[in-house]
Protein backbone atom coordinates (compact mmCIF):
# COMPACT_ATOMS: atom_id res chain seq x y z
CA UNK A 1 0.00 0.00 0.00
CA UNK A 2 1.17 3.51 -0.61
CA UNK A 3 1.75 6.17 1.62
CA UNK A 4 -1.08 8.64 0.95
CA UNK A 5 0.69 11.73 1.57
CA UNK A 6 3.50 11.05 -0.79
CA UNK A 7 4.75 13.19 -3.20
CA UNK A 8 3.71 12.42 -6.91
CA UNK A 9 4.51 15.60 -8.81
CA UNK A 10 2.76 16.18 -12.09
CA UNK A 11 5.07 18.81 -12.43
CA UNK A 12 8.77 18.59 -10.23
CA UNK A 13 8.94 21.46 -8.18
CA UNK A 14 12.62 22.87 -7.55
CA UNK A 15 13.18 23.27 -3.85
CA UNK A 16 15.48 25.50 -1.90
CA UNK A 17 16.79 24.14 1.51
CA UNK A 18 19.16 25.45 3.90
CA UNK A 19 19.70 24.47 7.71
CA UNK A 20 23.01 25.22 10.31
CA UNK A 21 24.17 23.38 12.44
CA UNK A 22 20.85 22.59 14.67
CA UNK A 23 19.22 21.93 11.48
CA UNK A 24 21.81 19.76 9.61
CA UNK A 25 21.14 16.25 10.27
CA UNK A 26 17.63 16.99 9.62
CA UNK A 27 18.05 18.91 6.18
CA UNK A 28 20.19 15.92 4.67
CA UNK A 29 17.44 13.44 5.56
CA UNK A 30 14.60 15.64 3.88
CA UNK A 31 16.95 16.59 1.21
CA UNK A 32 17.32 12.77 -0.31
CA UNK A 33 13.15 12.31 0.14
CA UNK A 34 12.46 15.35 -1.65
CA UNK A 35 15.18 14.05 -4.59
CA UNK A 36 13.49 10.31 -4.07
CA UNK A 37 10.11 12.15 -4.40
CA UNK A 38 10.76 13.55 -8.20
CA UNK A 39 11.61 16.80 -7.49
CA UNK A 40 15.12 19.04 -7.99
CA UNK A 41 16.49 19.99 -4.82
CA UNK A 42 19.24 23.00 -4.07
CA UNK A 43 21.23 23.22 -1.06
CA UNK A 44 21.86 26.47 0.25
CA UNK A 45 24.19 24.99 3.08
CA UNK A 46 25.55 24.31 5.73
CA UNK A 47 27.44 21.82 3.81
CA UNK A 48 29.19 20.49 6.69
CA UNK A 49 27.91 20.59 10.31
CA UNK A 50 29.83 23.53 11.95
CA UNK A 51 28.61 23.97 15.71
CA UNK A 52 29.29 27.67 15.24
CA UNK A 53 27.60 28.73 12.53
CA UNK A 54 24.64 31.24 12.20
CA UNK A 55 21.27 30.73 10.51
CA UNK A 56 21.28 33.69 8.69
CA UNK A 57 24.09 32.51 6.39
CA UNK A 58 22.00 30.04 5.01
CA UNK A 59 18.70 30.99 5.11
CA UNK A 60 19.57 34.32 3.93
CA UNK A 61 20.43 33.27 0.63
CA UNK A 62 17.81 30.63 0.48
CA UNK A 63 15.55 33.26 1.51
CA UNK A 64 16.44 35.49 -1.26
CA UNK A 65 16.25 32.58 -4.03
CA UNK A 66 12.32 31.86 -2.92
CA UNK A 67 11.47 35.62 -3.45
CA UNK A 68 13.45 35.93 -6.97
CA UNK A 69 11.59 33.19 -7.81
CA UNK A 70 14.92 30.90 -8.57
CA UNK A 71 13.44 28.47 -6.29
CA UNK A 72 9.75 27.31 -6.18
CA UNK A 73 9.72 26.73 -2.79
CA UNK A 74 11.69 26.41 0.46
CA UNK A 75 12.80 24.96 3.70
CA UNK A 76 14.80 26.28 6.14
CA UNK A 77 15.99 24.88 9.55
CA UNK A 78 17.64 26.12 12.43
CA UNK A 79 17.49 24.07 15.76
CA UNK A 80 13.67 25.52 16.82
CA UNK A 81 12.90 27.29 13.64
CA UNK A 82 12.36 30.49 14.61
CA UNK A 83 15.84 31.99 13.69
CA UNK A 84 14.45 31.06 10.01
CA UNK A 85 11.57 31.95 10.67
CA UNK A 86 12.74 35.86 11.37
CA UNK A 87 15.22 35.24 8.34
CA UNK A 88 12.98 33.98 5.80
CA UNK A 89 10.27 37.00 6.91
CA UNK A 90 12.75 39.92 5.97
CA UNK A 91 13.18 39.03 2.28
CA UNK A 92 10.34 40.57 0.36
CA UNK A 93 8.21 38.00 -1.53
CA UNK A 94 8.52 35.22 0.43
CA UNK A 95 5.94 33.95 3.12
CA UNK A 96 7.11 31.78 5.44
CA UNK A 97 5.74 30.14 8.84
CA UNK A 98 7.67 28.22 11.41
CA UNK A 99 4.75 24.66 11.36
CA UNK A 100 4.92 22.10 13.59
CA UNK A 101 1.75 20.24 11.88
CA UNK A 102 -0.13 19.62 8.83
CA UNK A 103 -2.84 21.69 8.91
CA UNK A 104 -0.88 24.77 8.57
CA UNK A 105 1.19 23.28 6.25
CA UNK A 106 -1.43 22.85 4.12
CA UNK A 107 -3.85 25.89 4.27
CA UNK A 108 -0.48 28.28 4.77
CA UNK A 109 -0.20 27.00 1.05
CA UNK A 110 -4.01 27.18 0.43
CA UNK A 111 -4.70 30.17 1.40
CA UNK A 112 -1.65 32.57 2.03
CA UNK A 113 0.65 31.42 -1.04
CA UNK A 114 2.79 29.87 1.56
CA UNK A 115 6.37 29.43 -0.34
CA UNK A 116 8.92 28.51 2.61
CA UNK A 117 8.54 26.69 5.18
CA UNK A 118 10.72 26.54 8.46
CA UNK A 119 11.19 23.77 11.09
CA UNK A 120 12.76 23.16 14.03
CA UNK A 121 15.75 20.56 13.58
CA UNK A 122 15.55 19.91 17.11
CA UNK A 123 12.31 20.18 17.56
CA UNK A 124 10.49 17.99 15.19
CA UNK A 125 11.73 14.24 14.44
CA UNK A 126 12.23 12.98 10.78
CA UNK A 127 9.48 11.38 10.50
CA UNK A 128 7.11 14.18 11.39
CA UNK A 129 9.47 16.47 9.47
CA UNK A 130 9.21 14.41 6.26
CA UNK A 131 4.96 14.37 6.57
CA UNK A 132 4.57 18.05 6.71
CA UNK A 133 7.12 18.85 4.16
CA UNK A 134 5.15 16.36 1.93
CA UNK A 135 1.68 18.19 2.70
CA UNK A 136 3.50 21.57 2.14
CA UNK A 137 4.98 20.66 -1.66
CA UNK A 138 0.92 19.07 -2.34
CA UNK A 139 -0.41 22.06 -1.82
CA UNK A 140 -1.23 24.90 -3.90
CA UNK A 141 -2.57 28.00 -3.97
CA UNK A 142 -6.05 28.47 -4.24
CA UNK A 143 -6.05 31.78 -5.93
CA UNK A 144 -9.45 32.86 -4.29
CA UNK A 145 -10.07 36.92 -4.41
CA UNK A 146 -10.39 37.30 -0.87
CA UNK A 147 -6.74 35.45 -0.34
CA UNK A 148 -5.28 37.76 -2.93
CA UNK A 149 -6.16 40.46 -1.64
CA UNK A 150 -4.92 40.22 2.10
CA UNK A 151 -2.03 38.53 0.11
CA UNK A 152 -1.80 42.44 -1.76
CA UNK A 153 -1.85 43.70 1.91
CA UNK A 154 0.98 42.00 3.27
CA UNK A 155 2.84 42.87 0.01
CA UNK A 156 2.25 46.67 0.43
CA UNK A 157 3.59 46.51 4.31
CA UNK A 158 6.44 44.72 2.71
CA UNK A 159 7.27 48.71 0.47
CA UNK A 160 6.24 50.79 3.62
CA UNK A 161 8.83 51.92 5.86
CA UNK A 162 8.36 51.36 9.34
CA UNK A 163 7.03 54.56 11.91
CA UNK A 164 9.32 56.52 12.83
CA UNK A 165 11.80 55.46 10.10
CA UNK A 166 13.53 58.52 8.42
Amino acid sequence: MSDPLSIVPQTPLTVGIAADHGGFALKHILAARIREAGHEVRDYGDHHAVPTDDYPDFVGPLARAVGGGEVERGIAICGSGVGASLVAGKVNGVRACLVHETFSARQGVEDDDLNLICLGGQVVGPAAAWELVQVFLAARFSGEERFRRRLAKVAALESRPAEGAP
